[in-house]
């Protein structure tokens, strides 16, 4: 979705999270792996399909056995308020809420470097596809600082580093 990749997301509760909810769930790990990801990222634990694309994808990174050897983590039990942090690059999903009567809502916080640049894959994206729609192409596209308003820059010949 990003030109460099390093996205940071802060996810704020703010119902609490029950199992029924189909709260947040993490693989473990999972940000380290190369990109050879297959498939779009909205069917991750919605479905069998889901699933396969997550034990493909650990499989390409050597883990024989996913479904013995990947450490799932769910928010279940995150009070409202309460928040998870992740890399972008972490496989990360939720199941459908089947409550009948209570929503799952919660808001996500996106921080990116300020040098971002969308890439091709920002067009297959619900969340960032409608800014890049119409364009010859999407690293042309300048990120509106509207929406993406620069929190931090580094001194001038200073680098970040993400390597969590």
């Amino acid at each position: 979705m990003f030109d460099p990749p390093d996205v940071v997301t802060v996810w704020i509760a703010l119902d609490d999270m029950d199992p029924v909810l189909g709260p947040l769930k993490y693989v473990r790990g999972s940000h380290r792996w190369g990109d050879g990801r297959v498939g779009s990222a909205g069917k991750f634990f919605q479905s069998d399909g889901g699933m396969s694309l997550l034990r493909s994808a650990a499989r390409r990174e050597g883990i024989d056995d996913p479904d013995a050897e990947l450490e799932i983590v769910s928010m279940a039990g995150l009070l409202r308020g309460g928040l998870s942090v992740h890399d972008g690059r972490t496989w990360h999903g939720s199941g459908g809420n089947e409550s009948p009567d209570r929503p799952r809502r919660g808001i996500g916080l996106h921080f990116v470097p300020a040098n971002v640049r969308f890439t091709e894959e920002a067009a297959k994206s619900r969340l960032w596809r409608r800014y890049v729609e119409g364009a010859r192409a999407a690293g042309e596209v300048e990120v509106p600082e509207e929406d993406f308003p620069v929190v931090w820059r580094p001194k001038h010949g200073s680098e970040l580093s993400l390597d969590l």
